[in-house]
């Protein structure tokens, strides 16, 4: 039996200070769809997430609550991986930075970065955000604020220990002229190389003496292991590995095939994590995919601005499934995403409701109509438009996929169930079903259009899996993969369905909009 072709894929792991909003949890769901899409591939998957739980702001917090910082980030983290969860999403390794292995890890890769003269000691005076963590010069600044998230930044200066990335950057700097998809979209890779490769990269602080909560230098423990090494670090400790010894994860799934982030931490991605794995010498990921924000009607959301979406909270008055198709089908890989409950309603109601819900209601309740609930397809004739709109369309999505362009695959699916409810229309079944000389006419129009609702729900399964599963189910279908749909009615075979259900009840907006009022009243 030949082996599966590995594909290992990540998440960036959210920073444990407060509850994630919907655009935190977009980039989670993002990834469960691309993982469910490469194991139906036949990929050996293995999926990664987890917490970034060290740093100065969950100390301030831990304090403001009373508690240490452990207890703290303990309670977040497992918010986190309940969200995560809730969201029916398929991880197979939850990693948090407090994890022992970890901890050891990010110390040893400490010791032997400092010892081959990677790390040094010195002293630094600069700007400092504590939401960012991040330090910044004067000519960085944007109007005296933190250029990231535009916040106040505070005046510091300390001694500390620095990562000499200046060394890496000309090495960095050809493999991602060699590589122009190293980033994705590529235009990224152009932003990196032209806003900080060719400027000239300064060499990174990567240790704090003004607060206690992180990962200690054991050969200096009044300094903590600062989150940008300790974080990133994350992707290969999760395999288990260390610089004593690399576990047999990590032999086997690394280099990453892909590794996704949001926008706005893409710098530390696309420059000090690869320099952090050339000075390791291991081999770089294969690609970092970028994904834009998601926004809140038409702002980013922010917790202190009171313009914050939970997806738990959303899925309790929607479901799981209509805000995965949502968040899916609004963010494009080159644009931000908008998401208020008003639109949320309206793609329910056109795209899940009216189009696919109705499209399959109408034609399991006509096949039991006429048919008792059992159809077969022998005696079929070998064309006709559904079978060419099928395949086509199954071809499109599988390109737009590969490439991660999950919202224009969505897009090709909704367009191939309007034109199956559009074909339901123009040949009239129960016009023709009134006419018992055409019953075989009548049987090959409603297998057409089973057929058809097979292949938009197997193309939904990494969009919405409960969901999809659901229509497979009711339509009897028992081919459910890719391979399946590499023809059209290719086997000769009967159909049973089961008693019709709803899918997806249209909503009344007025109604929706007063129930989720009351519902976030009570929280």
């Amino acid at each position: 039996m030949q082996d599966k072709e590995k594909y290992f894929i990540t998440t960036a792991i959210p920073y444990a200070s407060k509850k994630p909003h919907i655009g935190n949890t977009y980039e989670i769901i993002l990834t469960d769809a691309i993982v469910r899409f490469k194991k139906m591939q036949n990929f050996d998957v293995c999926f990664c997430t987890g917490v970034d739980e060290h740093g100065q702001k969950i100390e301030e917090l831990a304090e403001k609550e009373g508690i240490n910082p452990k207890e703290y980030a303990k309670k977040v983290s497992d918010i986190i991986k309940n969200i995560w969860d809730k969201m029916n999403c398929c991880y197979d390794i939850f990693i948090r930075t407090t994890d022992d292995h970890h901890v050891k890890a990010v110390q040893n890769i400490f010791k032997k970065l400092q010892d081959k003269g990677d790390i040094y000691k010195d002293s630094y005076e600069g700007w400092y955000c504590t939401p960012c963590e991040s330090f910044w010069t004067n000519s960085q600044l944007v109007d005296g604020n933190c250029p990231e998230c535009k916040r106040e930044v505070k005046k510091t200066k300390e001694t500390a220990y620095f990562l000499k990335v200046g060394k890496y950057q000309e090495k960095l700097l050809k493999h991602m002229e060699d590589n122009k998809d190293f980033l994705i979209p590529n235009f990224y890779t152009d932003e990196i190389i032209n806003n900080f490769l060719k400027p000239g990269l300064l060499d990174f602080c990567i240790t704090r003496n003004t607060f206690k909560w992180g990962i200690p230098i054991e050969s200096d423990p009044e300094f903590v292991i600062y989150v940008w090494l300790d974080a990133l670090i994350n992707y290969i400790t999760a395999l288990k590995y260390d610089t004593e010894k690399q576990g047999e994860e990590f032999k086997k799934f690394w280099p990453a095939d892909l590794q996704i982030v949001g926008k706005d931490i893409l710098r530390f991605h696309a420059t000090i994590w690869p320099i952090i794995l050339m000075m390791l010498d291991i081999p770089l990921p294969k690609h970092i995919l970028v994904h834009q924000w998601l926004l809140y009607k038409d702002g980013k959301m922010s917790k202190s601005s009171g313009n914050v979406v939970y997806a738990d909270d959303l899925a309790d008055v929607f479901s799981v499934d209509t805000v995965r198709f949502y968040v899916l089908k609004s963010m494009s890989l080159d644009h931000d995403g908008s998401i208020s409950y008003e639109n949320l309603i309206s793609v329910y109601n056109t795209d899940l409701a009216n189009t696919i819900g109705n499209l399959t209601k109408r034609v399991c309740d006509m096949i039991c109509k006429y048919f008792d609930g059992s159809i077969d397809n022998s005696n079929l004739s070998n064309e006709n438009k559904l079978e060419k709109l099928g395949l086509e369309t199954k071809e499109e999505y599988l390109n737009l996929m590969e490439k991660y362009e999950l919202s224009e695959a969505i897009s090709k699916i909704l367009k191939f169930a309007r034109e199956c409810n559009k074909y339901i229309d123009e040949t009239t079944p129960w016009v023709i079903a009134k006419d018992e000389t055409k019953k075989e006419e009548l049987k090959e129009i409603l297998f057409n259009l089973i057929e058809s609702i097979r292949f938009i729900a197997i193309m939904l399964k990494p969009i919405i899996p409960q969901t999809a599963e659901e229509i497979l189910k009711q339509i009897g279908a028992k081919e459910q993969n890719f391979d399946s749909l590499k023809k059209f009615n290719e086997s000769k075979k009967e159909i049973k369905i089961e008693k019709p259900t709803v899918i997806f009840e249209r909503i009344d907006p007025e109604k929706k909009l007063k129930e989720i009022e009351e519902s976030l009243n009570k929280k």
